[in-house]
């Protein structure tokens, strides 16, 4: 069901998403955040019509249940909110970027090749189900894009059938992290994948827009497709518990230390290499992906004799990009 926004910002906050998604973003999550937060204002700030420092530091009061990534993924959408009604004239509190600290960066899941195959065999077995006939078809082809060409989970629920050119093996990118856009070829097994994925949808949702549909042909949630995930895993019998349990977000990891191994392994010269991967992954700036190496300073020494410690010099730590 729709929901109807009902606060005193009901119309701004329509407008405001309408705007997100003309520019090609999925914004489901951020979306249902809004929707939080209209309700909270209809409960707490009824009558207030201006986005006063009062109202957004009492949204911004720390559940007991939120750790501190879920907080600040929270007070995300209401800040873009805000810059949102001063760019367009509007007095409004912005609330500082530091007001929620980070967690200590996330320790990739890299996964083995047999973990892969058995993720891959769970997600070979799947079934249609009443109401989402092409289920199999999709669920599949969306976690295997994943790790072949190495992209966000964000990403891939957010293609559209016009990002796709299967005739030239390419994915057109847009307006992903820090809106930048990136053109990212696929391996022929890939492309074939995704036009098998493609007749099937077609036949059944024509016209529609996005390549990868949910149920009722919008854009696949960030929520089901990680409830999925989950079970797989379980089925996969694969390790989910502590701090380091698979995410989807690690097949892009998984992806990146996977190219550097097959490069070590081909003797091939990490740092012409590496500028390449970088821009295919769309990293921001190169010590991003040098941060690949970091991960596996054993791997690479037992593939080619490479010293990690004599390259230090160009590692620096870095975090989780997403």
């Amino acid at each position: 069901m729709m929901y109807t926004f009902k606060s005193c910002f009901a119309s701004q906050i329509e407008d405001f998403i309408a705007q997100k998604n003309a520019l090609g973003f999925g914004y489901l999550e951020s979306s249902r955040l809004l929707r939080d937060f209209d309700r909270f204002c209809l409960t707490h700030f009824q009558e207030e019509n201006t986005l006063t420092k009062e109202l957004c530091l009492a949204w911004a009061t720390k559940k007991d249940t939120e750790g501190n990534n879920t907080f600040r993924n929270r007070m995300m959408p209401v800040r873009e909110f805000a810059r949102y009604l001063n760019r367009n004239g509007e007095a409004a509190y912005i609330l500082p970027p530091d007001i929620a600290r980070k967690d200590a960066p996330y320790a990739p899941y890299i996964y083995t090749e047999a973990e892969i195959q058995a993720i891959w065999n769970v997600l070979d077995a799947l079934k249609p189900r009443k109401g989402f006939p092409v289920r199999h078809f999709v669920i599949p082809a969306m976690v295997k894009l994943l790790y072949c060409c190495g992209l966000r989970p964000a990403e891939v629920r957010r293609l559209r059938v016009r990002d796709i050119d299967l005739d030239k093996g390419r994915l057109n990118i847009m307006e992903s992290k820090q809106h930048r856009s990136r053109i990212v070829m696929m391996a022929d097994d890939v492309v074939e994948m995704l036009s098998n994925c493609n007749a099937v949808v077609s036949a059944v949702m024509p016209g529609r827009e996005p390549f990868f549909p949910n149920t009722e042909g919008g854009y696949y949630g960030k929520r089901g497709l990680e409830k999925t995930f989950r079970q797989t895993l379980r089925k996969a019998d694969i390790d989910r518990t502590g701090r380091r349990s698979p995410r989807l977000y690690d097949f892009r990891h998984t992806f990146a230390t996977h190219r550097l191994y097959h490069w070590m392994r081909e003797g091939k010269d990490l740092n012409a290499m590496l500028p390449y991967l970088s821009t295919y992954m769309g990293h921001a700036q190169l010590s991003d992906t040098y941060y690949y190496i970091h991960l596996v300073p054993g791997l690479l020494e037992e593939m080619s004799g490479f010293t990690f410690s004599s390259a230090e010099v160009f590692l620096p730590e870095v975090g989780n990009d997403e």
